[in-house]
């Protein structure tokens, strides 16, 4: 692969992700916070992210595939979501910033799967086997935890300076400029004009529900990515709550990027040829329940930070591998299409089931302005072990 078109590919995944990680791990602790809103109105907050992407996704690969190049949707989309984001700076109140931050979703989601198609799209290109694709494709996503944990850490570093940690609406303006910067560099990405399908490409994607293999990837997928949102809702109140400063949050949670750009190219190409695509799913969904095992034991106080890289594993192992499992079963002309739908139901549905389910579990076990970290914990780690199982039972490997 020549450097420019790595460089490239390496740009967009590292930006996409540095934009996500600035705000969504540590928006909860603003709203919770100095707002004074209800699990349930973070809840639903956090709900317009999943909503946006149980139809954009689908909208924008359908533009990809059959109309509009690629790199120009990723450009539109990330300059219109700056300009949201530096709105939601400004909203204080639950129905102001519900509508900012479901436009701002809108304009994101719609770019989600559109960085792993513009990938996958030009690393075929250039190699004519899955596994190359495969090894080629873990050097790129490197980059996504790598722009997360920077992210986290320049965030920390910015509030031990600036004293802004309090308040919390930093994140919201770093993300605004990240994606200026995203939003730009993409008119410079590889020209990825739509292959032009004939028959709409999201009907095609859609066939795949036939398959049973991927019927029950894609319902296990859907309960641990609902399950995701109790440590996104979760773990920077939980983390303040246990006597970890508010400006020590964002690199703490950190930890788990970086060891998931380790996990990454280290290990996991060399996982999946050794035990294989369902194993590998499994050992992810395991590094879930334990970090969930964790958040129940509370004590010492250090085995919460401890235990951040089980997210970041969990991530590679199930999120990645799966995103890799879908892309192989996708022709060129609906590969937009397919990352769609698999947004729409994990990052999309799953997602929106979390925020509400997390919402309400929150709220129930709230007493006198506090959080029962330990009895809400115990919901996800019930969950998470009874997924595994039917992943182990019923998945074909």
């Amino acid at each position: 692969m020549e450097w420019k078109l790595y460089f490239a590919l390496s740009f967009a995944m590292f930006m996409e992700y540095a934009i996500w990680g600035a705000w969504m791990p540590v928006l909860a602790a603003r709203l919770l916070g100095p707002l004074k809103m209800s699990g349930k109105q973070t809840g639903w907050i956090y709900a317009t992210f999943p909503i946006a992407c149980i139809f954009m996704p689908l909208v924008s690969g359908q533009l990809a595939d059959k109309y509009v190049n690629t790199e120009i949707i990723l450009a539109i989309a990330h300059l219109l979501g700056a300009v949201c984001m530096y709105v939601a700076v400004r909203k204080t109140t639950f129905k102001s910033l519900l509508v900012v931050m479901f436009l701002y979703s809108l304009c994101y989601c719609a770019t989600l799967p559109l960085v792993n198609s513009l990938m996958f799209h030009h690393l075929g290109k250039v190699y004519d086997n899955e596994d190359a694709i495969n090894a080629a494709s873990a050097n790129i996503f490197i980059w996504a935890p790598i722009g997360w944990a920077l992210i986290a850490w320049s965030l920390t570093g910015w509030r031990w300076k600036f004293k802004t940690g309090e308040k919390g609406s930093d994140c919201l303006y770093l993300a605004a400029v990240l994606s200026v910067i995203m939003g730009l560099g993409c008119f410079f990405l590889p020209d990825t004009p739509p292959a032009g399908a004939g028959t709409a490409p999201i009907l095609q994607a859609m066939s795949m529900f036939t398959g049973f293999n991927f019927l029950v990837f894609i319902a296990v997928s859907m309960v641990f990515f609902a399950l995701m949102q109790f440590y996104f809702l979760g773990t920077a109140p939980f983390m303040q709550d246990r006597g970890i400063p508010a400006k020590n949050v964002p690199a703490s949670m950190g930890i788990a990027q970086a060891v998931q750009a380790i996990a990454t190219v280290a290990l996991m190409a060399s996982l999946m040829d050794q035990i294989g695509t369902k194993w590998t799913l499994v050992v992810g969904a395991a590094c879930w329940f334990v970090l969930y095992v964790a958040y129940v034991v509370q004590k010492p106080r250090w085995i919460i930070i401890a235990c951040q890289p089980f997210h970041g594993l969990a991530y590679v192992l199930f999120v990645i591998v799966g995103q890799i499992f879908a892309n192989s079963l996708a022709s060129d002309e609906i590969r937009g299409s397919v990352q769609s739908l698999l947004f729409a139901t994990t990052t999309g549905v799953g997602l929106f089931a979390g925020t509400q389910f997390a919402g309400v579990i929150m709220d129930k076990f709230r007493k006198d302005g506090k959080f029962q970290w330990r009895s809400i914990f115990i919901v996800p780690c019930a969950i998470a072990f009874g997924a595994i199982l039917v992943l182990v039972i019923f998945l074909k490997g």
